[in-house]
């Protein structure tokens, strides 16, 4: 065999070299397109979905405000008024996987145009209630039309995001719900207070027709604007469509799909169970902030409607931060499962701590602050968990299930806590309650071995 010469080894080096050039610029091109196809995907699904989420939390969370002018109006007590809250609960329950399931046969555009034209109404129908059995009444038609619509934009994403992306995504939703928290306080504490009479309606009854009719027109524009899924996406390219099936897959089940199927599918997988608990106690702690927190703010001495409203705004714009830093941190370096009871620590110590600052109120706020930082930031790496635990013929009655079953908190809770206040004229028991079930979900996070590996 003959030995290259100096100039013929030049060449082959100059050669090598330029082939590594060329497959290292290919990968950095693929990465670039693959970012930049999901970048596209961000804007032209979530400014939508956020909005949408946004005003579907304030209609939850903001009867938290009208009561502090509803119950002295109409006669109500706090366990009539935990009641209420509870009923809204109680319809999304009974209605939350029938919803889902229905989603899989008839797609995103028609679920959420059918749910937010209904709830919309629903929750500005609210201004006619005069007795308890009305407010029981409403809230429970509440829960009923609005069921579906968190678990399914939660398994629309699945549709559009392979798992590695799908926490910062998730979190971004959520951050949607924080928004919501820091916008509902100013906004219905502004409106209650500034428009009571106008018209002759109470300021609350302004409240739920203004922030209620909105959703009827977010239905509309999402029915028009949304594709169900990437295949069925016009605005994406042959190759985009590709990319998210690569990578993606086709999530879900096929339309024609026994839901027996799909039953037996999830229900039969053994952390199905402990996500469902992971969940109720993270909503629990998250329930009890919603509906108690502008309440907790007037025992501590501040008697202004619209500055409670401000006031609120200070745990759920730090939880925002917590949250969106904490997602990107464990996208990055691994760990949502021991960030994820990292978070259930940190809440609990903040909510039971609250009971001991004797009425500060700086101090309670701050004690507060840590509880819903903790609380908020711990739903986007839940998500990521579950999400990425649940196979693709499970995820719709999967995450369906995992948020019916948490969705007992939600009827739990606002009725016990009312129950506890009216009983000992304080919230203090019912925080330490809240803490003690946050405590046993840290330790089952952190103890539990049926995760997956990278979790």
């Amino acid at each position: 065999m003959t030995t290259p010469s100096r100039t013929e080894a030049d060449a082959l080096r100059a050669f090598s070299n330029s082939a590594v050039t060329r497959d290292g610029c290919a990968a950095t091109l693929r990465n670039t397109n693959t970012d930049a196809t999901w970048r596209r995907i961000t804007l032209r699904l979530m400014p939508l979905l956020f909005l949408s989420f946004v005003f579907n939390y304030i209609d939850r969370i903001n009867i938290g405000y009208a009561q502090l002018q509803m119950k002295p109006q109409l006669g109500f007590t706090d366990a009539i008024y935990g009641i209420g809250a509870s009923m809204f609960y109680l319809g999304y329950l009974l209605f939350e996987i029938p919803s889902n399931l229905a989603m899989q046969r008839i797609g995103a555009r028609k679920t959420l145009l059918r749910i937010m034209l209904l709830w919309g109404m629903t929750s500005a129908a609210t201004m006619f209630i005069r007795t308890p059995m009305e407010f029981y009444v409403v809230r429970f038609l509440l829960g009923v039309f609005e069921a579906g619509f968190f678990p399914g934009v939660v398994l629309y994403l699945t549709f559009w995001y392979p798992p590695e992306r799908r926490a910062k995504i998730v979190a971004m939703l959520m951050s949607a719900g924080v928004v919501a928290g820091i916008v509902a306080g100013p906004l219905s504490g502004s409106i209650i207070q500034n428009l009571d009479g106008l018209g002759g309606l109470r300021g609350w009854q302004w409240m739920y027709v203004l922030q209620g009719l909105p959703c009827c027109l977010l239905g509309i524009l999402a029915y028009f604007y949304l594709s169900d899924r990437p295949e069925q996406a016009k605005w994406l390219g042959k190759e985009e469509r590709e990319l998210i099936g690569s990578q993606v897959g086709h999530a879900g089940l096929p339309s024609h799909a026994p839901v027996r199927g799909a039953l037996h599918a999830a229900w039969r997988l053994p952390s199905l169970l402990i996500f469902a608990y992971l969940y109720f106690a993270l909503c629990y702690g998250a329930y009890t902030m919603s509906f108690w927190l502008p309440a907790m703010i007037q025992g501590w001495k501040v008697s202004s409607i619209q500055a409670i409203g401000f006031y609120s705004v200070i745990p759920y714009s730090i939880g925002m931060l917590a949250m969106f830093w904490l997602a990107g941190r464990a996208d990055a370096r691994g760990g949502h499962r021991k960030n994820l009871a990292v978070c259930f620590a940190v809440a609990a110590l903040g909510l039971a701590a609250t009971n001991c600052t004797s009425g500060s109120f700086w101090m309670s706020m701050a004690l507060v602050t840590i509880g819903m930082a903790g609380l908020i930031a711990a739903l986007p790496l839940f998500w990521a968990l579950a999400t990425s635990m649940l196979p693709k013929e499970a995820a719709p009655v999967g995450i369906a299930t995992i948020t019916t079953v948490s969705g007992l908190a939600g009827a739990l809770c606002p009725s016990a806590m009312g129950l506890i206040k009216t009983l000992t004229g304080s919230t203090a028991i019912g925080l330490y309650l809240v803490a003690a079930l946050l405590v046993s979900a840290g330790v089952l996070t952190w103890r539990q071995h049926a995760f997956s590996v990278r979790a």
